[in-house]
């Protein structure tokens, strides 16, 4: 008996596997990554910048899900695992952590207004001295550095400043969320 023969061009069963892992996040969506996080901080909704290993962390058996991000980034948590158990923990306040899944999160920042349009890729301006200006968490917003590159999501307008007292002209936006690596 001669193996069946499939005739060139229509799909396997793999090619449609395939397909399917393939169209499960569209392309440029991100990716939820399963970490651990203090309990305080493990509701849906919560955004927190990624500090990295504390000196806490040395020996403890969760090392691996806990320091599993980027330092420095901005997380949102989207979901907190459901029949997960606190587990202990050194170094947050609480002494505990849950596991949570997170992705990048967005982050809104002024920039210079030239050239400030959704799709174009922009820097922050540098540091600011006024921590009492009512931008300055715009101008240095946690979760970005002065040195890397963002690609604009939206212009959300003028910033919440009078103005700047750098003599900047700034644009608030909003960034689209990093790939996390």
């Amino acid at each position: 008996m001669s193996p069946t023969r499939r005739p060139t061009g229509l799909p396997t069963e793999s090619d449609r596997v395939a397909d399917d892992v393939n169209s499960a996040a569209p392309l440029g969506s991100c990716v939820s990554t399963v970490t651990l996080i203090g309990t305080a901080l493990a509701e849906q909704g919560t955004e927190f910048v990624y500090r990295g290993e504390a000196s806490g962390c040395e020996g403890c058996p969760y090392r691996g899900q806990c320091l599993n991000l980027t330092e420095g980034r901005r997380y949102r948590v989207t979901d907190v695992r459901d029949g997960t158990q606190a587990l202990d923990c050194e170094v947050h306040a609480n002494g505990s952590v849950r596991a949570v899944e997170v992705e990048p999160a967005t982050i809104v920042a002024n920039v210079a207004s030239r050239g400030a349009y959704a799709g174009s890729s922009t820097e922050l301006e540098g540091p600011c001295p006024h921590v009492d200006c009512p931008s300055h968490e715009l101008c240095e917003p946690l979760g970005a550095g002065f040195d890397e590159e963002y690609r604009i999501a939206s212009v959300d307008g003028d910033p919440p400043h009078e103005a700047c007292h750098l003599d900047r002209t700034l644009t608030t936006v909003t960034f689209e969320p990093t790939d996390g690596g």
